[in-house]
């Protein structure tokens, strides 16, 4: 006796690709299938696109110092913001906490604009406020400009200092008054001012 094997029904290709004994009716199913997946090159394209995005994310972060420098921790600062003729005051809190840096911004009303903590190298949210791109980019180009000099090149290998100025060419550059008093301004803005908390801005 022989066994009964089911008919399998042939791809949507073998059907396409003869020119006899097909009923238009199947022709037409088999190309409603193959139109209705996705194509390839989608998902390749697709695929580009997020890598791309990624890599931006990655290169548009600020740079972090090599090691840990020496900061006279706790502080307090009062941050000026100018841009477009309008400015904006903040208190930026900075302390050590645990193995990390935790860094606290407020209004002058106490209401919380950003909050960071800078561990291994790394960036963590810290409370549950949304992210603030900004913030983070002032952080650490306070961190460059609070380094010590003298460990300034090993920090940032690519830093330029002379004077009472240095920079981070095409990031930050920093004009200093006094140590902790200084202007930071960004290529595109917007611009700081610096200063201890309780001291007088000029």
């Amino acid at each position: 006796m022989h066994s009964y094997r089911p008919a399998h029904p042939k791809p949507c290709w073998s059907w396409l690709a003869s020119d006899s004994g097909v009923s238009v009716n199947k022709n037409a199913r088999c190309a409603g299938a193959i139109a209705g997946k996705p194509a390839p090159t989608r998902f390749v394209v697709w695929l580009m696109l997020v890598v791309f995005v990624l890599l931006s994310a990655c290169a548009s972060q600020a740079p972090l110092p090599a090691g840990n420098p020496t900061l006279p921790l706790p502080l307090q600062l009062h941050i000026e913001r100018n841009q477009a003729e309008q400015r904006q005051d903040w208190l930026l809190v900075i302390q050590r906490e645990g193995p990390g840096i935790r860094w606290s911004m407020m209004d002058p009303l106490g209401i919380p604009q950003a909050r960071q903590q800078l561990i291994d190298g790394h960036w963590q949210a810290d409370g549950l406020l949304p992210p603030n791109p900004e913030a983070r980019e002032l952080f650490a180009a306070l961190l460059f400009a609070l380094t010590p000099s003298g460990e300034l090149l090993r920090n940032y290998p690519a830093a330029q200092q002379q004077g009472q100025q240095r920079a981070l060419p095409a990031r930050w550059d920093i004009r200093y008054s006094q140590p902790l008093s200084f202007e930071l301004n960004l290529p595109q803005g917007p611009h700081y001012r610096v200063s201890p908390l309780g001291e007088p801005t000029p």
